[in-house]
């Protein structure tokens, strides 16, 4: 084994899966993460087709995943007085298995906090490869030294950014951005989600288990220079929405209460290759895509793979590496493009763009296009065929 010690930047969902999986083949692992805890909330992801299936079982949390799914539900487009123009089934919206992202990255954080070191509160200031490892100094001064360095820490990847070059060389914005967070449970419908449209700008309530969750998408304000400068991306959002009719008004009112905020702009990661020496891109970090790309499940995968490749090369990157992107790129590929448009359904930009998108979605949700759908969205997901690497839960 000539990569033992492995640095994994980001504890959300590839962090944790790719160091569980790297601790089942031997090697050492730390995961280091800005925030201070596991993140809580965000959106609910889902898994579909055999290979996301397969993952959840071969990771060993299928059954974990399927006692905390939230259900799924269908999806209503409605006017400003809230009734439905247009209903979405939720075999159109969701996969075979649904789950909140916060409760997914807390139940692999628990499966691996007894066996990996967790350094919460803190990042990486700078990167120095050397002939035999990689030379580590953190944000609170410590340096350490590891054979391999993972970035598995989202679209605004610091390892990307610090290995690769600059952020704007590889993130691809729509125009695009989104932010959620959580609202009183009494604006939310039973067993469904609602969806208002004005231009360019939308708003999504939904909710389940006593909790509602409002996403609020929108086209063309510049986002905050700083993306992690919550107070500044809160009032864009109050900005943005304030004086639209429906539920708005009852949802900005619990913006600065709601849990578990988040916001970032709809792009795509587009990069030419996944490592650099000794350091490798995992999840969203190397190919993500805000909305709709099956980012979970990819990021489940990927680490199965990145792991499996790297035992079977007993560590040594420059094998395991390439052998990684070979099989990643073309299944990264086939998932973006499902997200391809998420803005333009959940925001058109027009009134003609709305009239249009309600059109073709009640044509699409006619028995025939739904399995047509469904079975282009498991093609992506099951567009990879996954290796038996030797190691079981």
């Amino acid at each position: 084994m000539t990569g033992k010690s492995v640095l994994i930047s980001g504890a959300g969902i590839a962090g944790p899966a790719l160091a569980l999986w790297l601790h089942r083949h031997g090697f050492d692992v730390t995961v280091v993460e800005r925030a201070p805890a596991i993140r809580e909330g965000g959106q609910a992801v889902d898994f579909r087709g055999a290979a996301h299936l397969a993952i959840l079982e071969r990771t060993g949390i299928l059954d974990d995943v399927k006692a905390l799914q939230t259900g799924g539900s269908e999806l209503r487009v409605v006017d400003a007085e809230g009734r439905a123009r247009l209903t979405l089934p939720e075999s159109f919206t969701g996969g075979a298995v649904e789950i909140e992202r916060g409760k997914l990255a807390d139940l692999l954080y628990r499966r691996t906090r007894d066996r990996v070191e967790y350094l919460f509160g803190d990042s990486i200031a700078e990167l120095t490869e050397t002939a035999d490892g990689v030379d580590v100094r953190f944000e609170g001064g410590t340096r350490r030294r590891f054979d391999l360095v993972v970035g598995a820490d989202g679209l605004h990847s610091n390892v990307r950014r610090l290995a690769f070059g600059p952020e704007t060389d590889f993130v691809k914005p729509s125009g695009y951005h989104i932010a959620l967070y959580e609202v009183p449970a009494h604006l939310a419908v039973q067993g469904a989600s609602e969806l208002y449209n004005q231009p360019g700008r939308g708003i999504s309530i939904g909710g389940g288990d006593g909790r509602a969750h409002a996403m609020f998408v929108f086209h063309g304000a510049e986002g905050p220079a700083d993306h992690r400068d919550t107070e500044a991306q809160k009032r864009l959002v109050r900005e943005t929405f304030t004086g639209l009719p429906w539920k708005t008004a009852a949802a900005l009112s619990a913006l600065d209460e709601g849990r578990g905020f988040y916001f970032d702009s709809i792009s795509m990661v587009k990069m030419d290759r996944y490592s650099k020496g000794r350091v490798v891109l995992i999840g969203d970090a190397g190919y993500g895509a805000t909305c709709g790309g099956m980012g979970a499940g990819m990021g489940l995968v990927a680490a199965y793979v990145l792991a499996g490749e790297l035992a079977a090369a007993g560590g040594d990157h420059t094998v395991a590496f390439p052998a990684y992107e070979a099989q990643i790129r073309g299944y990264a590929v086939e998932c973006q493009k499902v997200a391809g448009n998420a803005g333009l359904f959940l925001a058109p930009r027009t009134a003609r763009g709305i009239k249009l998108r309600d059109r073709l979605h009640k044509i699409l949700t006619r028995p025939f296009f739904i399995r047509f759908l469904d079975k282009m969205s498991r093609k992506a997901a099951e567009s990879i065929d996954l290796k038996d690497y030797g190691v079981g839960v």
